[in-house]
């Protein structure tokens, strides 16, 4: 009588510039998608080793853009009154 182990479920190996099969990548799709976004590491996915897609992780978002640059220009004087030098292009 022979015996057989029960078959273990294979886990994709996501490295550091690795493609992937579409095939591949559908069975694996949510495990996938866990690892690049712990590892913080792109993977490119083939479809008969052609590249057809790139699962990227998101970076995350910095603040409000508004008003971000608050502070950092400053003014001196009027800068609403018009000045009294007569341009050469109103001659």
């Amino acid at each position: 009588m022979k015996v057989t182990s029960p078959k273990k479920k294979r886990k994709p190996a996501v490295a550091i510039g690795r493609s992937m099969g579409a095939a591949e990548f559908k069975a694996h799709c949510l495990e996938v998608l866990d690892t690049v976004q712990r590892t913080h590491v792109s993977l490119t996915i083939t479809k008969r080793g052609k590249p057809v897609a790139r699962v990227v992780p998101v970076q995350p978002t910095t603040g409000v853009l508004f008003g971000a640059h608050r502070g950092l220009v400053t003014y001196m004087g009027d800068i609403i009154s018009p000045i009294d030098v007569e341009w050469e292009a109103e001659r």
